[in-house]
């Protein structure tokens, strides 16, 4: 038992050794962040919502709704996009993209969900949906079930590189059998919660600026997750492929310089057609007089500033062929998006209330949240160091 576990979880080293070894200044970043999310985390707990946040009945939902779920889920979509151009639209040239995009998605759910169950009054119940007590009527419940059925299908599609790692040969030729199949199922899956996400705040028509509300919301909040996933894509290949460059046996750079190039392509069509879709929304509720005021030179930012701009400088990139300014600019892309779920579900979320009655986070949710993602970061390193993800 001590040798696998020195060799499958320590790398072959003893603890001493591996302690040394990884005892470096990120890693001791990383450890003060967890210090003060787990605080926070039992202090929400303990204390319960109220002393640990600056949630009210006027904001319900605050900091962890807009970041762990509405932007973490759209960033957690590379398994929805790689799957769909590989298994759909048969670019077989792109399967190298899909398990590290199966495990980015599989670590953004489970996340998601564990970073939920501090927004949540009651967490302990919240299997109830699954089992026990299901809302037909609810958004919420559709949402909840689609999380609970994509994670299983991550799970799925990740147990092949997990039972390789184990030597279980029969397991995963099992599992390998019922990837097609999985990610298949999970396209449609991840589709349909990723718009019924944006979905959930047409209940909020007399809440949300004129300018963000929108029939077209579910299928605005679907089309930014495609472009979202197609740029995590692109910048975790970028930085797996620095960070664990070791692991890779046989690595084309001017093949994997291409393949970005070509996701780069996909990346502006799609942000060409929510731009489109935006236009056709602004004239068709006609909230052009809106542009000019406070709220609309701030809906100019987020769709001119991070939706039109990378896009032109996509084109450029691509045409030019400037690999290095394509992964620049899906970093500017993944910022939008961010906004864009910001936007909606809190800055212009009760957008007549005045500044300083509008809800700001305690210090605690942000140390929360950027602990959840320090925690994916670290689960992420520690599976690739360990499985064959990459390769």
């Amino acid at each position: 038992m001590s040798n696998w576990f020195n060799e499958k979880i320590l790398l072959g080293m003893n603890c001493r050794e591996y302690i040394s070894k990884h005892a470096t200044l990120l890693n001791f970043m990383a450890l003060i962040i967890l210090c003060f999310s787990f605080y926070a985390m039992a202090y929400r707990l303990i204390y319960g919502l109220g002393p640990a946040t600056n949630l009210s009945d006027t904001y319900p939902w605050g900091f962890w709704i807009s970041f762990d779920i509405l932007a973490g889920i759209a960033l957690a979509a590379p398994g929805l996009t790689v799957g769909t151009v590989v298994y759909l639209f048969g670019a077989k040239d792109y399967k190298h993209f899909a398990r590290p995009a199966i495990l980015s998605s599989l670590l953004g759910y489970i996340f998601a969900v564990f970073a939920l169950m501090f927004d949540l009054g009651r967490y302990y119940r919240v299997f109830y949906v699954i089992g026990w007590s299901w809302g037909l009527n609810s958004i919420l419940f559709l949402i909840a079930w689609h999380f609970f059925l994509y994670i299983i299908i991550c799970l799925i599609e990740w147990f092949p590189a997990f039972f390789e790692w184990l030597g279980i040969e029969k397991a995963k030729n099992f599992f390998s059998k019922l990837g097609i199949w999985a990610t298949v199922f999970g396209v449609i899956i991840a589709g349909g919660h990723q718009s019924a996400l944006g979905g959930l705040f047409l209940v909020a028509p007399t809440k949300i600026h004129p300018l963000w509300y929108s029939a077209l919301l579910p299928l605005f909040f679907l089309v930014s997750a495609l472009f979202a996933g197609i740029s995590m894509v692109i910048i975790e290949s970028t930085i797996s492929h620095k960070v664990f460059r070791d692991q890779l046996k046989t690595f084309d750079r001017a093949d994997f310089d291409n393949k970005t190039l070509g996701l780069a392509k996909a990346l502006v069509i799609i942000l060409f057609v929510y731009l489109i879709l935006k236009v056709l929304d602004l004239t068709h509720y006609n909230n052009w007089h809106y542009l000019k005021s406070e709220y609309g030179y701030w809906y100019l930012l987020e769709v001119v500033g991070f939706v039109l701009a990378p896009a032109l400088v996509l084109i450029n990139s691509v045409k030019n062929k400037k690999v290095k300014l394509v992964r620049f600019t899906t970093f500017w892309v993944v910022t939008g998006v961010i906004l864009n779920r910001f936007n909606v579900s809190l800055i212009a979320y009760n957008w007549y209330i005045p500044l300083q009655e509008k809800y700001y986070p305690t210090w605690m949710e942000i140390a929360l949240s950027l602990g959840v993602v320090t925690l994916i970061v670290l689960f992420y390193r520690f599976i690739v160091r360990r499985m064959s993800i990459l390769s």
